[in-house]
């Protein structure tokens, strides 16, 4: 028995990202659905910066997607270095009218049509401190319950109604 419906009300689309964003996105959660992956979209680091995708393997280990729909997209956009910091492994996630060659090689690199996604380069594994392990843990577990609440929530239905 389904609890809640996230696609009305959804908080999780708060309509900054474009519908390209969004295809890219949902390709690469799906690929990493596949890949036994937690994810949460939009996560705040303890920076103030939002992460595109966060997501935490069957390993425990936490990685950074941030998506990237066109070069000018890509060139603008230069806070995409910190995220280092709050993950094992950084990534950007694209989709195929985007040259692939703009991407750093020192990143993971995905592609999305939207109905999947593909792993075009893995990214090279850089530990995070214990102390930051942890505290990315809490703050994905800790927000990913609140959204599962308030998603509840929003369905606007008694108990006794479900």
């Amino acid at each position: 028995m389904t609890i809640l419906n996230v696609v009305s009300n959804n908080p999780l689309i708060d309509g900054r990202q474009s519908a390209r964003a969004m295809m890219v996105r949902k390709g690469v959660q799906i690929l990493l659905h596949d890949m036994r992956h937690a994810l949460i979209p939009e996560l705040v680091l303890t920076s103030g910066r939002r992460a595109d995708l966060v997501t935490i393997s069957e390993k425990g280990e936490i990685w950074i997607i941030e998506i990237k729909t066109s070069v000018e997209d890509f060139r603008v956009d230069r806070k995409w270095p910190e995220y280092r910091a709050y993950c094992d492994r950084l990534f950007f996630a694209t989709h195929k009218d985007v040259p692939l060659e703009i991407f750093p090689e020192d990143c993971g690199l995905f592609l999305s049509d939207g109905y999947g996604g593909h792993l075009v380069r893995d990214a090279p594994e850089h530990k995070l401190p214990p102390a930051t392990r942890k505290a990315m843990t809490l703050n994905f577990s800790r927000t990913a319950a609140q959204r599962l609440m308030l998603a509840e929530w929003a369905n606007g239905k008694s108990f006794d109604e479900l």
